[in-house]
């Protein structure tokens, strides 16, 4: 006989970054997991050091980091990270990534623009990732700029059940904020069974996030419109899609995003929208500068936690969400 067998199990093993601790914390409550002691600091010139104390040899390791700001630290970290697992000798390394970064830069609309998008990928693939899960991700031709598996999450489920449960169906529209966003509305209308509307809009390509909306795409007068969306920056186009709305004749308008990055002048633009109610999930931190009644935060752990369990199960991803459809 050649070669040697061995009996020992597969192991996981769960690490955090800095950026977002208090999801990674909750996700490995779910899994019944504690997360890898880690020593991490930053050095006087802004360098980042990293080690874990434990030994990673052999196992499947999950590395949490949520790109939020400061983003390129954050996203340098989780580099450092990567490698260092990869010097350890893991066996795998899956990066949870709830929010990507730079994933608005996915294609040029100009010359001599970069596609950051790719480069973000490359470079993880670069330091040793394996594999990427991540959450409702801008465009899902991302997907497509990594050469290893990349597992895609949606708070879909989550956002839309949500809504539907305190929501008279029968008065509700479904409204993508710009067409970009109309395939995704479209299975919010499918889920729910409601109707759907469209916000037109241009954007000023020399001025970041200016946005003119110009017309609304659809009935919403004296209806309950749920704008949907997968992230609020500054909140300027989320609100001027939803004052367009009520311009229209909308009773009601709920607002709601995966991501809230919630940067800037959004905390004032958020506190004066009539808009009721706005709805994220936890795949970024709170930013800390906003007290508003009218903001709900739902919890991406479970999905996260599941869609772990299965990759380390040799399981299916996708069946998470068939069986919620």
């Amino acid at each position: 006989m050649t070669g040697i067998k061995t009996t020992g199990e597969k192991k996981l093993m769960l690490f955090s970054g800095r950026a977002h601790p208090e999801l990674a914390e909750e996700v490995a409550h779910t899994l019944g997991v504690d997360l890898v002691p880690t020593k991490a600091f930053d050095f006087a010139n802004g360098e980042i050091y990293v080690r874990f104390r434990e030994s990673a040899r052999g196992a499947d390791c999950f590395l949490m980091q949520s790109h939020t700001a400061p983003i390129n630290q954050w996203i340098m970290e989780q580099l450092i990270m990567i490698d260092a697992l990869k010097r350890a000798s893991a066996r795998s390394i899956t990066v949870i990534v709830p929010f990507y970064g730079y994933a608005r830069q996915d294609k040029k609309h100009r010359g001599r623009e970069p596609i950051s998008a790719r480069l973000i990928a490359d470079l993880m693939e670069a330091a040793g990732a394996d594999r990427i899960l991540t959450v409702d991700l801008h465009t899902d031709q991302i997907q497509g700029f990594f050469n290893g598996p990349v597992d895609h999450l949606f708070a879909l489920p989550i956002l839309a059940d949500y809504v539907g449960a305190k929501v008279d169906r029968q008065k509700l529209t479904i409204v993508s904020p710009d067409a970009g966003r109309v395939r995704v509305a479209d299975r919010w209308c499918d889920r729910l069974g409601a109707p759907l509307a469209i916000v037109h809009k241009r954007r000023d390509k020399d001025v970041a996030n200016q946005v003119t909306v110009h017309e609304v795409v659809g009935e919403v007068k004296g209806r309950v419109c749920v704008l949907v969306d997968d992230m609020i920056d500054t909140g300027g186009t989320i609100c001027a899609a939803a004052d367009a709305l009520f311009a229209n004749g909308a009773e009601d308008v709920i607002v709601t995003a995966t991501h809230g990055v919630l940067s800037g002048p959004a905390a004032d633009r958020l506190k004066n929208s009539k808009v009721s109610e706005f709805v994220f999930t936890n795949t970024l931190p709170d930013p800390g500068n906003l007290d508003l009644d009218k903001i709900t935060v739902l919890s991406m752990a479970p999905t996260i936690a599941r869609a772990v369990r299965e990759v380390f199960e040799d399981g299916s991803v996708t069946s998470l969400f068939e069986e919620q459809a």
